[in-house]
């Protein structure tokens, strides 16, 4: 479905990424690991359109997106929920959500079938999003995400900084689009439970992908994830 193919990004003069190349299948959950600096979240805005590579190519759907606006690669279904959780705080949490909708490529996702699926969002349907607890905020982003009825879901961090237990929660959202078979690119920065969510993954560092492979070779690979992560699984 994705197709990122030696891509060179840059911020001025100063080159972020280097022949970076992956790729996401139907239904797959890809993950992308590095320590903080490593190019992860650069990687996730150029596949957005908003820092086009200099170099490479990027296809999705066998058409290539390279460096097309923002609004157009959003349009062919690709969702790019990022790290700082931006809802539109004046407006409530039915109200964000009824924005973010978008038919266009299936109705599979309403604002109902959200409420049905997320509790703690129907509860709080009424009140502003600018209210809202750091993990509610971060379930409503990616149900916004959601209503748009994405064919690929780019998620950056969805779990930083949250209490346990609504790390769980997250956790249990990330499985539900798994099972509905949206493909999903992923950054985490705990190993442990990325791992745990994603089919494949690729480890980056310093601006390039340094290892491929399955959840499993990943978690046998402790002596490259020790060193180029800096922790141990």
């Amino acid at each position: 479905m994705l197709e990122v193919d030696g891509i060179d990004t840059y911020y001025g003069d100063s080159q972020v990424l280097e022949d970076v190349s992956l790729s996401v299948g139907d239904g797959e959950v890809v993950g992308l690991l590095g320590r903080n600096g490593a190019g992860k979240t650069t990687t996730l805005r150029s596949i957005a359109g908003i820092q086009p590579p200099r170099a490479g190519r990027i296809t999705f759907e066998g058409e290539d997106i390279t460096g097309r606006p923002v609004p157009d690669i959003a349009r062919r279904g690709i969702k790019l929920v990022p790290e700082d959780r931006r809802p539109f705080g004046g407006l409530t949490v039915r109200e964000n959500l009824q924005l973010s909708v978008d038919t266009s490529h299936g109705d599979d996702w309403s604002v109902s079938r959200v409420f049905d699926e997320f509790e703690r969002l129907d509860e709080r349907s009424n009140q502003h999003a600018g209210d809202l607890s750091g993990g509610e905020q971060q379930m409503l982003v990616i149900a916004m995400a959601l209503v748009g009825n994405p064919k690929l879901v780019l998620l950056d961090e969805p779990m930083e900084g949250l209490a346990p237990q609504i790390v769980d929660q997250i956790v249990d959202i990330i499985r539900r689009v798994k099972e509905a078979d949206i493909p999903v690119l992923l950054i985490e920065q705990n190993v442990e439970i990325c791992l745990d969510l994603i089919d494949r993954g690729y480890l980056l560092h310093k601006g390039e992908i340094r290892m491929d492979g399955s959840a499993a070779e990943l978690g046998d690979a402790t002596e490259e994830i020790e060193r180029y992560l800096g922790v141990r699984v």
